[in-house]
């Protein structure tokens, strides 16, 4: 498989802790929203379809970063994008 261009990573801050997941890949994004996303909410639903298709080459992989961000939100995370330094 090849892996798509996602961008900068997006760190997602799990809990008021201070626990963060960095995704670096749409393949990451994807086994989170699959595995180990904690609500089954629409956000959800529309993002993982939007990866799977941004996977496919069948939309653009900036509308699946918004959904998924979108998707982060809805779940509680707040989500940042790290800089390009980082």
């Amino acid at each position: 498989m090849i892996e798509l261009d996602w961008g900068h990573s997006m760190t997602l801050v799990l809990s008021d802790a201070g626990d963060t997941k960095r995704i670096t890949t749409i393949e990451q994004a994807h086994h989170w929203l699959k595995r180990k996303w904690p609500v089954a909410d629409r956000a959800r639903e529309t993002a993982l379809v939007q990866v799977e298709a941004a996977m496919e080459c069948l939309v653009s992989v900036t509308s699946a970063r918004k959904a998924f961000r979108l998707a982060a939100d809805s779940a509680g995370f707040a989500p940042r994008i790290a800089s390009a330094a980082t």
